[in-house]
């Protein structure tokens, strides 16, 4: 896996051209290996990682199919190479790469012409959308721990917990499973709080009557996985019912949408029309979806300006929601793996209503 992401980068430099990897979440990708900093240097020939003290050993036993080498001022090792390749030219991750770093690599590697053309940002995107076997298999397990603790906390779910304590909970019983850690800092709201998207979690108590949405996610493997359910306690008004009923019709008819060939912006619109024909229109704010893979946001992006078309292999969300200012929210969120002839949902757990 890691050699053909290297021969696809070889594949698209000249003789006398080299891409340069620093990013982490990039420099993971190429790699398959961890750390807070180093260096991808790949030319047509060869593929080098630079890294320190820290993290030699392990690079050294578990990175095969690059020359490894312990630097501790990575610019100067750079140049050298470079020079011994005979790079005239050196691609950089326009999309990360930030003035201060650009000017103090102009300034190391004089001679050089540091290129700013987003070529293999685009290719480094493209590449990372389609999901190998291998990478599907990640996300898959990240994606069970996710069910999991879903099962695990419908079962203790009573009127008095606060947010925080449920949050804590479920991040607990995750890691106990196995997760490495979080995919992103989880949203556990309950009542009121359930109008903001990105709500915090809080010491409010959860009541009866409340919704409570929780978006979370496992990592394995440095893969992630995405999931929003929204239950309710005790009970449900109509109002609340409508709205929960409307938000998992726009998310169902949108997963039946998502097959290769659809345009992103599409499959957003389908869920949108839903819910702004049920009377809720601008109270759905968001985009009905993003990538997810090694990031929990990546290429493409569900939304109303994203033109991308989906193709196999890509790992998606489906996340309507209606959020109702200082009443209430509801989102009902998905991932979904785009197949040749449709998609499959890796996420297991119930969507219908639950009252607790």
């Amino acid at each position: 896996m890691i050699k053909e992401r290297i021969a696809k980068v070889q594949e698209n430099l000249y003789a006398d051209c080299a891409f340069l990897v620093l990013n982490d979440t990039n420099r993971f990708y190429y790699t398959g290996f961890k750390s807070s900093s180093g260096a991808v240097l790949i030319t047509k020939e060869h593929a080098y990682f630079l890294t320190d003290f820290r993290y030699i050993e392990r690079a050294s036993s578990s990175i095969i199919d690059y020359t490894i080498m312990l630097s501790n001022n990575p610019d100067n090792e750079i140049k050298r190479i470079c020079k011994s390749h005979g790079i005239k030219s050196l691609f950089i991750e326009t999309y990360s790469t930030s003035i201060s770093r650009l000017a103090s690599l102009r300034l190391a590697l004089s001679g050089i012409e540091i290129v700013t053309d987003d070529k293999f940002d685009r290719l480094t995107e493209s590449m990372r959308a389609i999901k190998t076997a291998k990478e599907l298999k990640l996300i898959k397990e990240a994606q069970r721990m996710t069910d999991e603790t879903f099962f695990y906390i419908v079962e203790r779910f009573e009127a008095g917990r606060t947010e925080r304590n449920i949050m804590l909970d479920m991040e607990f019983y995750m890691r106990r499973l196995g997760s490495e850690g979080v995919s992103f800092d989880f949203i556990v709201v309950s009542g009121k709080n359930t109008s903001l998207p990105h709500g915090v979690p809080t010491d409010k108590k959860v009541e009866k009557g409340d919704f409570v949405t929780m978006d979370f996610g496992a990592v394995y493997n440095g893969y992630r996985a995405d999931m929003t359910r929204t239950v309710a306690i005790g009970m449900v008004s109509d109002k609340q019912k409508e709205v929960y009923e409307t938000v998992l019709k726009a998310q169902r008819m949108a997963e039946e949408a998502v097959r290769p060939g659809v345009v992103c912006k599409d499959v957003d619109k389908i869920a949108r029309d839903i819910i702004n024909g049920a009377g809720y229109e601008g109270c759905f704010g968001h985009g009905l979806g993003h990538g997810v893979g090694i990031e929990i946001h990546e290429n493409p992006y569900l939304n109303s300006r994203c033109d991308t078309v989906l193709e196999p292999g890509m790992v998606i969300t489906n996340e309507p929601g209606i959020y109702i200012e200082n009443e209430f929210g509801v989102r009902i969120e998905d991932m979904l793996y785009v197949t040749e002839d449709g998609c499959e949902n890796l996420s297991k757990s119930k969507k219908s209503l639950i009252i607790i």
